[in-house]
């Protein structure tokens, strides 16, 4: 493309020889028998010029044809022979030009010798004008018989111009090269800035939003922590004041971990399963989970689903991520939703996929307003007022629908509603594997979950005191018994001196850290080796895949919950291993 610029950029000077030849092509022709012919072939020679002038000024005011390397390309090429055409012209003149047939065609050379020059920038028309041109004057030479020494003479004059323009075209390949790379640089650098200034605005936006639900959450937790232990009230907090200390402790907790993974996923860094599933039953235990909740509110939630999702085929995906899709578009019709019905719906697509829908008789939104709506850290002030929230869900939903080769959408009309669809892939030949193994809690739904495995003796190792005292809460509700280490050195100290049932320890310990100790376990003597292990990570990926890869059996990503935690002791039970000790199995 760069070449072909050049050779454009040398019309001008193209124009200039045009017109100090035209004197002397006037001079020697008014010595040929036919002036009518040679009169004729000036304006067609100069007809010539301006038709290939025109053409490559409608290629700089045309930037897609412009930018079309191959067409333009041939236009060149197509030119540079209409250039050799004038060229054979002039030297058929001069044939019959008497006296002056040896000056006509060294000026036919002379514009043999211009199109060499004139095709230098670009290779192909190099060789394919150049050669062109060159034909007919020097046949004019050689057929005259006086005139072979001028015809050698002019032979190796258009050689050497034809060698010294191949040299030229090399440098100009050369400087070509370099320009492209700068200019590439140049992108690169201009792609990097943006990319910073993006960051820094998300930057901006995650600290304005997370200050602004940290400061609401806690403050509400606080205040009622405050009367409970106040030692001069009368009463503790009321239901109500609990509730709402609850909500707010939830809020916090889901907008931490929206934060997370869109911040994980930003930097692809966040990891995504893919594996058949039931659909239609993750959409049913979805959608009672928070039956309750909409209740409350007066709302009617409705389920329907296909019945041809019901008997063949399975979802593609990661169940535990579609889950958290459809509980965020779920969790959102409830929030916005002051009256009338919410109904979830499932059916097949076709072509692979099928979809899910939740459709509300909300206040209802402006294409625009979907727009922002789906926009990180923004929200909608028309129905956001009053309403808490961080603003990612949607833009979270959208992003870990793609990575599923999915994708969230969204129709609205004011006043009427709204219908936001998630579109999954899907098999009619594959069979689920079972109900969604998700490794989390639904925000705001229901935490009971029946296990099948009591009494074990656990060892939990953290150095977050907090941290273990929830673990320990969650571990002794499902009805376990809890051994603590602090750190890797103690937690290898007392696997050698009792009998443990599951380990499940933190990614990042003092002294010894998560996979280090892992694999400590792994190769150490006796039944340890072939203990289950669950490992608690904050949601980093590297982490995930490297206590994996050390020898843990499930991963586990706080805050843990007593159904994500006895989810994780359940899978991690059902690997290949001989039968644990005080193993008590119900039902």
């Amino acid at each position: 493309m760069q070449a072909l610029d050049a050779q454009a950029a040398l019309l001008p000077y193209a124009l200039a020889l045009f017109g100090v030849a035209l004197p002397i092509f006037a001079w020697a022709s008014s010595f040929a028998p036919d002036r009518v012919w040679t009169s004729g072939s000036l304006l067609i020679f100069a007809l010539n010029w301006a038709a290939f002038y025109a053409v490559i000024d409608a290629l700089k005011r045309s930037p897609p044809l412009n930018q079309h390397a191959r067409s333009r390309a041939r236009i060149h090429i197509l030119g540079g022979l209409l250039w050799a055409g004038a060229v054979a012209q002039i030297a058929a003149i001069g044939v019959n030009a008497g006296p002056a047939r040896e000056g006509m065609e060294m000026l036919a050379v002379g514009g043999a010798a211009a199109c060499i020059f004139f095709s230098a920038p670009y290779l192909p028309a190099l060789l394919i004008v150049g050669p062109a041109a060159c034909a007919a004057p020097l046949i004019g030479l050689y057929t005259d018989e006086a005139a072979r020494p001028m015809a050698r003479l002019a032979l190796g004059a258009l050689a050497l111009i034809m060698a010294l323009s191949l040299i030229f075209n090399r440098l100009l390949r050369r400087q070509f090269a370099l320009a492209a790379e700068r200019e590439q640089l140049t992108e690169d650098r201009a792609r990097s800035l943006r990319q910073a200034e993006i960051l820094a605005r998300s930057k901006s936006d995650l600290i304005a939003t997370l200050s602004h639900e940290i400061r609401n959450g806690l403050t509400g937790v606080t205040h009622v922590l405050a009367a409970a232990t106040a030692s001069s009230g009368r009463s503790g907090p009321s239901r109500e004041q609990m509730a709402a200390a609850l909500t707010s402790a939830r809020d916090l907790i889901e907008a931490l971990n929206a934060t997370l993974d869109t911040e994980l996923a930003e930097t692809g860094r966040l990891s995504i399963g893919r594996q058949a599933f039931d659909a239609s039953l993750m959409l049913r235990e979805v959608a009672a989970s928070y039956r309750a909740q909409a209740a409350a509110k007066g709302l009617e939630l409705t389920v329907h689903v296909d019945e041809n999702l019901e008997t063949v085929g399975a979802a593609i995906g990661d169940p535990a991520r579609c889950q958290q899709i459809l509980a965020n578009l779920i969790a959102n019709a409830i929030k916005y939703t002051v009256r009338g019905r919410i109904e979830v719906r499932a059916e097949p697509l076709g072509q692979g996929h099928m979809r899910l829908e939740v459709a509300d008789t909300g206040p209802g939104l402006t294409p625009e307003e979907i727009e922002l709506a789906f926009q990180p850290f923004k929200r909608v002030a028309r129905t956001g007022a009053g309403v808490s929230g961080a603003g990612l869900g949607l833009s979270l939903s959208r992003r870990l629908a793609q990575l599923m080769d999915g994708e969230v959408s969204a129709e609205s009309a004011l006043g009427v509603g709204s219908c936001f669809r998630f579109d999954l892939p899907f098999d009619p030949q594959a069979v689920a594997a079972g109900a969604p193994t998700a490794a989390e809690d639904i925000p705001g739904g229901s935490t009971s979950i029946s296990t099948t495995l009591r009494g074990l003796r656990i060892l939990a190792v953290d150095d977050n005191a907090l941290g273990v005292a929830m673990l320990r809460a969650v571990l002794e509700q499902l009805g376990h018994q809890v051994l603590h280490a602090a750190d890797g050195k103690r937690a290898l100290e007392l696997t050698q001196v009792c009998d443990v049932d599951l380990v499940i320890m933190a990614a990042r310990l003092p002294q010894m850290d998560g996979p280090e100790l892992v694999r400590a376990l792994r190769t150490g003597a006796g039944a340890v080796a072939k203990t289950p292990i669950i490992t608690l990570i904050d949601g980093d990926a590297d982490e995930a895949r490297a206590c994996l890869l050390a020898g843990a059996d499930q991963i586990l990503r706080r805050p843990v919950t007593v159904s994500s935690v006895a989810r994780a002791i359940a899978a991690a039970q059902q690997t290949d291993r001989p039968a644990v000790r005080g193993v008590k199995r119900v039902g």
